[in-house]
């Protein structure tokens, strides 16, 4: 299919059609509509992998705690983790404390203005910082994630069953989104696009009726994909252990994870146990836990102080605390999730900063 100059009538008129039905139908979302680099850059990382029903909650909470980079600067990196419990993949948060601390202490706490110079702070890639300069800063760059690269492929009728393929149909989105974006209005049109995709051009049963660019799609929803990984499926048991302390509150045995693991180094759990089976009488609960492409089937047994010589690590550093405290912590999305349903702690208790 030829490619339409960026000047042409055609794409004026995708321009013009898509920011017309954004205009009327995008979604009323807590940092839409700010032009704080800050706030967009915290939104666009809690976004990556993350539902937005999700985010909204997490993003206010987060922005309460550390109003500012320079806020988020001087936090420990613990009390980060804490408000981060939950939203997974959590080296994001890491990298952002790491950036807020070298705009503070190495930019005078500024952002910088380009999608270049943004990309230079640590866990800033691509498309994060074509986000935050056309957003922020009204850079005219084009944004490509993975519901852009979706809509724009099924509007050009670009498809493939071959993984091979993939890295050519992404070349030429981003060479087709770059000259698509409109000039005055780039924030916008970025996030326009992506919430077409989010919310009308969606992997399955796509609302094509409802698609400002229905009439010029290629492929009207169906175009043939590579298929992906299949999930794996796992079964694991952890122990909830809980006393009654000298002052009659509950106090729960927490296990903290290694800093030398590749994923959630040195945050909080609940210890796992050796043997996955657990009897029925002994069972508390079983949760449903995913993490990138595994899905764990995780058996919750309660299990009495004495015998926490069946725990899976003899040898990891554990902690005695209470509901309260254990709010406060980097727990794992898997300890919130499970403390949270047996009644031993409030959802997304907030972490005071001092």
């Amino acid at each position: 299919m030829p490619q339409p100059d960026r000047n042409s009538k055609a794409l004026a008129r995708l321009r013009r059609s898509l920011l017309d039905w954004y205009d009327g139908n995008r979604r009323e979302l807590p940092w839409r509509g700010t032009k704080d680099p800050y706030a967009i850059w915290v939104s666009e990382i809690m976004l990556q992998q993350t539902r937005v029903a999700v985010v909204i909650e997490r993003y206010k909470s987060f922005l309460e705690a550390f109003p500012t980079v320079s806020a988020l600067a001087r936090a420990s990196e613990q009390d980060v983790l804490a408000l981060w419990s939950g939203l997974g993949y959590y080296r994001r948060a890491r990298m952002m404390h790491k950036a807020a601390r070298v705009v503070t202490e190495e930019l005078g706490g500024c952002f910088p203005v380009s999608a270049n110079d943004l990309r230079k702070l640590p866990g800033i890639g691509t498309y994060t910082a074509a986000a935050i300069a056309s957003i922020a800063y009204g850079e005219h760059i084009s944004v490509v994630d993975g519901n852009v690269e979706r809509a724009i492929s099924r509007l050009r009728g670009w498809e493939s069953e071959d993984p091979s393929g993939e890295a050519a149909i992404r070349r030429k989105v981003e060479e087709f989104a770059g000259r698509l974006v409109d000039e005055s209005r780039p924030g916008d049109f970025n996030q326009a696009l992506m919430e077409l995709g989010a919310t009308v051009c969606t992997p399955r049963n796509p609302r094509c009726l409802n698609c400002p660019w229905a009439a010029t799609c290629g492929t009207k929803g169906e175009h043939l994909t590579p298929r992906r990984p299949r999930t794996v499926t796992r079964e694991v048991a952890c122990a909830l252990v809980v006393r009654s302390s000298a002052t009659d509150s509950i106090q729960i045995l927490l296990e903290q994870r290694s800093a030398s693991e590749t994923v959630m180094a040195g945050m909080w759990q609940l210890p796992f146990l050796r043997e996955a089976q657990v009897p029925d009488i002994e069972l508390r609960m079983v949760v449903r836990h995913a993490i990138m492409q595994v899905n764990y089937a995780v058996r919750v047994r309660s299990l009495a102080e004495d015998k926490l010589d069946q725990l899976a690590d003899q040898d990891s550093c554990r902690r005695w605390v209470s509901s309260a405290e254990a709010g406060k912590m980097a727990l794992t999305g898997l300890a919130r999730k499970v403390l949270t349903r047996a009644e031993l702690m409030p959802p997304n208790l907030p972490v005071p900063i001092a």
